[in-house]
């Protein structure tokens, strides 16, 4: 009994220790919005069978939550996604919360296959644009975001298709001063009321 009380000691401090050096933490608990918070047209956004469903007016899903204070810096970021015929998203890395509009803060990285903007998903919005379609309407994909300092790589389902550094003493347009590394909490957009899209098993592993 006492070697058997031992082995499951043991085995029980391996797998905590397995799943710390692992280093994945949840964003979404599969049941609410509990640690995300939206602005204006706060009805797009709903939970359903464990995934975000965003489907209605523009709007924005911030993190809030306490998970690094929500304040990101390097980090590889990663959600389950599936896109609707013609829809429109996006993930904000590196943003700020904003009541309404479009996130001033961070870089967009484009979540769209098939709407009628041609930046098509994995794009670093209007900074390293992509055209080719790597995934299908209505199938779920992996889409994963790793920044270190001024670097990101974006893959879909383990594929690399973008991988953007940006410049030193990097200038934006007027209005864009904002678009460039910092640090900051992520978003998820709602681009407009024809666009259905879900996400699920949103995780976050902080890098140093």
């Amino acid at each position: 009994m006492k070697n058997l009380l031992c082995l499951f000691l043991t085995l029980s401090l391996f797998s905590l220790s397995a799943k710390s050096q692992d280093g994945w933490i949840s964003l979404f608990d599969g049941k609410s919005l509990n640690g995300w918070k939206v602005g204006d047209n706060a009805e797009t956004f709903s939970v359903k069978d464990g995934m975000i469903v965003v489907h209605g007016q523009t709007a924005h899903l911030f993190y809030v939550g306490d998970v690094q204070e929500h304040n990101f810096k390097n980090f590889e970021f990663r959600a389950d996604v599936m896109t609707h015929q013609g829809a429109n998203s996006g993930i904000y890395i590196h943003t700020g919360y904003q009541q309404g509009g479009w996130p001033s803060k961070g870089y967009e990285i484009q979540v769209n296959n098939t709407h009628t903007d041609w930046r098509r998903t994995g794009s670093v919005y209007g900074i390293q644009d992509i055209k080719e379609v790597y995934v299908k309407e209505a199938e779920w994909f992996t889409m994963d975001i790793t920044v270190r300092g001024k670097r990101v790589i974006v893959k879909i389902n383990d594929k690399v298709v973008n991988d953007y550094t940006e410049p030193d003493n990097v200038k934006r347009d007027a209005g864009d001063e904002e678009r460039k590394f910092s640090s900051g909490t992520f978003a998820l957009q709602g681009h407009d009321p024809n666009s259905l899209v879900f996400f699920k098993d949103i995780m976050v592993k902080p890098l140093p």
